[in-house]
């Protein structure tokens, strides 16, 4: 076989195993918190696109139904803007010891939890102040209705960084990325329109 064909055969099958590393190594694993949601194709030919809700996939959009059904006003789309106002203020306050800012978004369960929390920090004498280092990205998993209670589920993924500073000693700084899924909830009817966060549990990235 002549030496140059041999070179660019060489050269074919290096290029083929770049493209190949770079197709395995050049992707992002976990959905990043600065990502806009990347939603699927679902219309078929010939069909007019559905309007698509930033945050809410079309499964779960059907899911939604259920709930509409029930509560023609809920927005999926201005609900995962609140949810995600909420997270915020909530992870803030807590890491404050706000109790005033939480008690209005927390279910009496998980307020009384949250309170064991902060009164332990306090009785060590530790202060802790929380900041995000992206905007938290919030996705609905779930809406539905149970009895008369009106459930959502939204996976949180966020990056944020935490100061602790105890009574004795140096302030320790730590910047970790976090993923869960926060439980609202919301009684159909009632005076008081408000979500309030039932359950907080882990998530997959």
């Amino acid at each position: 076989m002549p030496v140059q064909f041999q070179i660019v055969m060489f050269a074919i099958v290096a290029a083929v195993l770049l493209f190949m590393l770079y197709n395995v190594l050049g992707k992002k694993v976990g959905r990043q918190p600065q990502e806009d949601a990347r939603l699927p194709q679902t219309t078929a030919p010939g069909q007019a696109a559905p309007a698509l809700t930033p945050g809410v996939d079309p499964v779960t959009a059907a899911a939604v139904a259920g709930l509409k059904a029930r509560d023609p006003a809920f927005d999926p789309a201005r609900f995962v803007e609140g949810a995600r106002q909420a997270y915020e203020t909530i992870v803030r306050g807590y890491a404050a010891g706000d109790r005033d800012a939480l008690r209005p978004l927390l279910t009496p369960a998980v307020m009384t939890s949250f309170e064991a929390g902060i009164a332990a920090r306090e009785a060590r004498g530790d202060r802790e102040q929380t900041e995000f280092l992206h905007p938290p990205r919030a996705d609905l998993e779930l809406a539905t209705v149970k009895d008369e209670r009106a459930i959502a589920k939204v996976r949180f993924l966020a990056e944020m960084r935490s100061t602790v500073t105890p009574a004795v000693g140096e302030a320790a700084t730590e910047e970790r990325r976090t993923a869960e899924l926060w439980t609202f909830e919301r009684t159909l009817g009632a005076a008081d329109p408000n979500w309030a966060l039932a359950r907080v549990e882990p998530a997959n990235a």
